[in-house]
């Protein structure tokens, strides 16, 4: 089962984005580097409750 997630900007702690993922196949945390639209550069993001 597929559950929604948030994502956080690693440098201004803003929660960006959200997205899903299958929490059965992948208990770790989620990071992937996006756009962050307040600091204007990419950035990684990591999962947050």
């Amino acid at each position: 089962m597929r559950e929604i997630i948030t994502l956080e900007c690693g440098d201004c702690k803003n929660r960006n984005y959200t997205t899903t993922k299958n929490k059965k196949k992948h208990q770790d945390r989620l990071e992937l580097k996006r756009f962050c639209p307040h600091c204007r550069h990419h950035a990684a993001h990591k999962e947050v409750k």
